[in-house]
């Protein structure tokens, strides 16, 4: 081998050493990200869900939208005996807040004129509403989804005794609507038709008939076909029987008694967890995008939203925020900055939703919990933290 190719070869395994990866400078260390600072809201919305949950509430879940995005926040425990976390957009029993829905398939039988606000019961459902002073000659389609009915709630009879026992005895029973209003015409009304104002699940599990009678099809398919698919709502459903609800979910307790156990009631009670006034499933990204949708003026023509929107007062011992006055499955609520929202509840045992809408749209919030007390002063103070969080959510500048 040449002198000048041991000199070459030299020159090249220095340039080659000068340039590897071992020799040269190591880079700086990335430095660790530091997450955004929570925003006034989002600061709001968690203080005040902890607020529920230190209030007694096993399990929170908070979802708000507003026009710069969404808002999010969780406390408490989604299950007592692993400790697991609530779920994130986790699947909820809906309750009543299932009355949305079917009032608004009615509402849109009057836009196609196939209904009208004004017609009787006797007239859609013959022979059903009577018996014990009840004339469904006298009670209109109004009546029933504004609650001015005066027809008695078929739940005190199919639950007579608020226990654990009568819930794990009965929880499988299924009724058909029929025989639901059936035990309700059992009984007196409570005051003529449209002198005042009671809410009554009897009221609709009969706008659910009237749906079958003039479509020919079932309120759950025409929920399906006019509101959940035109909306891509696929993660709501009306499950029937099937008692189990889709994963992720957090478990429901209810303490039936005053300083009694916490009872698993995930499971729903099928006496009045099925039907038209309380048997649909759903996560709460689903129900904002609804209720927005809804008063946005997406599924109803003009003056039917109106006509939905149009209140009447409440008693004040109706279990809602003073001034709140009742609409066409809808609730109208006044804000403690003015204005107020739009929505409804939904319980059942051991859970609570509650939807709630600004009138413009632009602010949307789902609250549920996942636990109930049996001490009504305790009920009493979450009632309230409730009420406070919407209302300090809603209000907040985004």
């Amino acid at each position: 081998m040449s002198l000048r190719r041991l000199s070459l070869s030299a020159a090249v395994l220095a340039l080659a050493v000068s340039v590897s990866p071992s020799a040269a400078a190591s880079p700086a260390a990335p430095r660790p990200s530091v997450p955004p600072r929570p925003s006034a809201v989002e600061r709001s919305v968690q203080q005040d869900a902890d607020a529920l949950r230190d209030a007694g509430v096993t399990g929170v879940s908070v979802r708000l939208e507003t026009p710069r995005g969404a808002v999010t926040a969780r406390s408490g425990v989604g299950d007592l005996v692993s400790g697991r976390p609530v779920p994130e957009d986790g699947h909820l029993r809906l309750g009543s807040v299932t009355k949305t829905f079917v009032a608004t398939v009615v509402l849109q039988l009057v836009d196609e004129e196939r209904l009208t606000l004004d017609r009787t019961v006797e007239q859609l459902l013959p022979g059903v509403v009577t018996g014990a002073g009840n004339d469904g000659r006298t009670i209109t389609l109004r009546d029933l989804l504004q609650h001015t009915s005066g027809l008695y709630d078929y739940t005190a009879d199919v639950f007579p005794d608020h226990s654990a026992e009568t819930y794990y005895a009965h929880r499988w029973h299924a009724y058909r609507p029929a025989q639901l209003v059936a035990l309700a015409m059992r009984h007196e009304p409570a005051f003529p038709p449209g002198t005042d104002w009671e809410y009554s699940n009897t009221n609709y599990v009969l706008a659910g008939m009237v749906i079958e009678k003039v479509t020919g099809r079932s309120w759950e398919q025409e929920v399906r076909d006019r509101v959940l698919r035109p909306l891509g709502l696929r993660h709501t459903d009306i499950p029937g029987t099937r008692p189990f609800l889709p994963q992720p979910h957090a478990a429901n307790y209810q303490q039936f008694a005053p300083d009694g156990p916490m009872v698993d009631t995930t499971i729903p009670y099928r006496p009045f967890d099925l039907g038209a006034d309380g048997a649909m499933t759903g996560t709460a990204r689903d129900l904002n995008h609804f209720f927005t949708a809804l008063n946005r003026g997406r599924l109803l023509e003009p003056a039917t939203l109106a006509a939905m929107r149009t209140t009447v007062p409440m008693p004040r011992d109706s279990d809602h925020p003073a001034g709140t006055r009742s609409g066409l499955g809808l609730f109208f609520t006044p804000l403690s900055c003015g204005g107020g929202y739009l929505g409804h509840g939904g319980s059942g045992f051991g859970y609570l939703v509650r939807a709630a809408t600004t009138t413009d749209g632009r602010r949307s919030i789902i609250v549920s919990t996942h636990s109930r007390p049996g001490d009504p002063d305790t009920a009493d103070r979450q009632e309230n933290a409730l009420r406070d969080l919407v209302d300090h959510a809603l209000c907040r500048p985004a």
